[in-house]
């Protein structure tokens, strides 16, 4: 009997769907803006200079040449470096979808203009000192021409510098304005709709510890957040949390602005994305949206959500 009891524990343990997360519970917090630099799968349309290449659009995402696939603009402009091309065969991505055409070539040129990589700001939310593995944002970076997920062959993040805030107005949110500098300090490995994600590779403060929050430890009521605003200085701001919800994939906080130095600049600016929330000395979440007709009021995402999304596998 005894050997069938065993025999039967072993096969329950072997069948036992595991769900084990190698993420710490206490993560170093950020706070601080960072430049964002995303290198782009394929190269994107952002306009024309002639009437050459007129059959493409604004957001176009150029994927192929000739059956070879490029992600920058020195690919493509090598292969039509040479003047006796007269066209090539491109494949290209429009409102996701695949197409193909013929490119002219006039003397090397194409008539487009074009980029492949993404530049931004925002703020860094965590650090995990046990994987250096960082989380920014809250949301995915989308490339504002083509409207789509930006997917990255690779990216920074840099060290910024907050030069002044314009003030947010009811209908029309205001913004950082920042200098990025030249010191990178992480490497991006994923763009997803709930944050950014990678390897941090410069030194951290890891003092500045706080334990992870888990989803019924959050409550409605005074909380904070953590944002570098000016002299280059991250600061705490009080907030209302007046919601949460677990079921949201990524707007699960609700809050108010109740701090008056945030009151004073309007709330909510663009560039605060990604700023921890921090209650009860327990990180809760970061700073996701704001509410472009009240920007005194702001959506979060949960840390657990953006903990366990660090650890899927990037598409």
């Amino acid at each position: 009997m005894l050997r069938k009891i065993r025999i039967l524990l072993i096969i329950l343990f072997l069948f036992l769907p595991l769900h084990v997360y190698a993420y710490s519970d206490y993560l170093v917090v950020g706070g601080e803006n960072i430049g964002i630099k995303l290198k782009t799968k394929g190269v994107i349309v952002i306009g024309t200079y002639d009437d050459l290449n007129n059959n493409m659009k604004k957001g176009d995402i150029i994927i192929s040449v000739n059956d070879k696939n490029i992600n920058s603009i020195k690919e493509l402009s090598d292969i039509i470096s040479n003047n006796s091309v007269k066209t090539i065969d491109i494949g290209y991505i429009r409102d996701g979808k695949y197409k193909t055409t013929i490119l002219k070539i006039n003397n090397g040129k194409t008539g487009l203009y074009l980029k492949d990589t993404i530049v931004g700001i925002g703020t860094l939310t965590y650090i995990d000192p046990n994987t250096n593995i960082f989380g920014a944002l809250g949301h995915e970076i989308i490339d504002s021409i083509s409207g789509t997920i930006v997917t990255p062959i690779g990216g920074n993040i840099y060290e910024s510098k907050v030069t002044d805030i314009r003030k947010s107005d009811f209908g029309n949110p205001g913004e950082k304005n920042a200098n990025i500098t030249s010191n990178n300090i992480g490497t991006i490995d994923k763009n997803s709709k709930k944050g950014i994600y990678g390897s941090y590779t410069s030194n951290f403060d890891d003092t500045n510890i706080y334990k992870v929050a888990t989803n019924d430890e959050i409550k409605l009521g005074k909380a904070y957040i953590l944002t570098e605003l000016e002299n280059n200085k991250i600061d705490k701001y009080e907030i209302n949390i007046i919601k949460v919800d677990s079921k949201e994939d990524t707007k699960n906080i609700i809050f108010n602005v109740t701090d008056k130095r945030l009151l004073e600049i309007g709330g909510i600016v663009q560039g605060m994305s990604g700023s921890p929330i921090i209650q009860n000395n327990y990180i809760v979440g970061a700073v996701t949206h704001v509410v472009v007709d009240n920007p005194y009021k702001g959506y979060g995402i949960l840390i657990k959500n953006m903990l366990e999304e660090s650890e899927k596998k990037m598409n």
